[in-house]
């Protein structure tokens, strides 16, 4: 893909559920590389819209760790900027604004469903050996309940078209058949938004040309593209990037494969720019056989075009040698400098 005349801007968008490990921040990365390329602007937003399961801590150590990179955001909650907050927790009253409005039309409808029932709607579809899908017991008037009492909101799935499609900036031509889609929760009973309505929302009021995210969120990709065509936006870009897997390849990337955080590897002694060119590693080259890049050839280089398929290894090996050929290059004012917050104290003169 060539560089785009018109700057991108793109987000990373984690949720404060746990501390990002150097795997997890690849996105962010990917994210930055393609607005530095374009000229574009890189937004940081946290999706801490499950309160439940938000650990003290993780924000800072988001931040931290984009910072300790050297991939700081343009717009963040740090930083702010034109179209915040940056926290979808302070973005409540947005998220019901634009849910009645999709109320209005019939595009979300109210369901008192209680979870017991869901539960045995559940166990029936478990035991049929076929997908869970909502009944539409609520969309039945004489089901219906007084809008006081509990209740969610779901999206309405469209019968048309029977295929939704999309061009991924990775993955290609893409389709997925409607039918397989259920009558997904929006707006929860605590009027809290899902996943899906706020991050709709908020990419299209924060203006987002591109999303690049993990592959694992490609089913939510129709529900997606159907929330904005209810809403008549315009859709973004989506790019999916391939997972990244222990060394064996054949899982996700655990702590034990070394799925450490950025602060714990600069702590250990490794350089930002070393585990900068070991991320973009993972699932990207630019077709030649350049192994370590400095932060200016990759965001010269870096295209989505050049974005692969198929599963990273992470190969900690790898990178302690990037380290040390990053180490041995480097002049020995700089690497004196680098060095000094790894040396102990010095001893008073007596």
């Amino acid at each position: 893909m060539e560089p785009m005349s018109k700057p991108a801007r793109v987000r990373f968008a984690p949720s404060p559920t746990g501390h990002l490990h150097v795997g997890s921040i690849r996105s962010g990365l990917f994210n930055w590389l393609w607005a530095r390329h374009t000229g574009g602007v890189f937004v940081l937003r946290i999706e801490d819209t499950d309160q439940a399961r938000l650990v003290d801590g993780a924000i800072d150590q988001i931040n931290d760790s984009l910072e300790a990179l050297g991939i700081t955001p343009d717009e963040g909650p740090r930083g702010g900027g034109a179209f915040g907050p940056y926290l979808q927790s302070e973005r409540l009253d947005t998220y019901r604004h634009f849910a009645t409005k999709l109320q209005d039309v019939g595009a979300l409808y109210p369901c008192w469903c209680t979870p017991e029932r869901l539960s045995e709607l559940r166990i029936a579809a478990q035991i049929a050996g076929v997908a869970f899908k909502y009944d539409r017991f609520c969309l039945n008037p004489k089901n219906a309940k007084r809008l006081s009492d509990p209740h969610v909101l779901r999206f309405r799935i469209p019968e048309i078209p029977s295929i939704i499609t999309w061009e991924d900036a990775v993955r290609g031509h893409m389709e997925f058949k409607i039918e397989e889609l259920d009558d997904f929760v929006a707006l929860k009973s605590d009027t809290f938004p899902t996943y899906h309505l706020a991050n709709v929302i908020d990419d299209h009021l924060m203006e987002i040309s591109h999303v690049l995210r993990a592959d694992e969120w490609l089913p939510s990709t129709p529900k997606h593209l159907l929330l904005f065509e209810a809403f008549g936006w315009e859709k973004p870009m989506y790019a999916h990037l391939p997972p990244v897997q222990g060394p064996n390849g054949k899982k996700k990337l655990s702590k034990r494969d070394g799925a450490e955080s950025v602060g714990e590897y600069i702590a250990a002694g490794y350089l930002p720019e070393a585990l900068m060119s070991f991320l973009a590693s993972f699932g990207w080259n630019d077709g030649t056989t350049q192994e370590v890049y400095s932060p200016t050839q990759l965001v010269k280089n870096f295209t989505l075009d050049r974005i692969q398929k198929s599963p990273a290894k992470f190969d900690k090996d790898r990178l302690t040698w990037m380290n040390g050929l990053l180490i041995r290059q480097m002049p020995l004012s700089e690497l004196l400098e680098r060095c000094r917050s790894f040396w102990p104290p010095t001893a008073a003169h007596h």
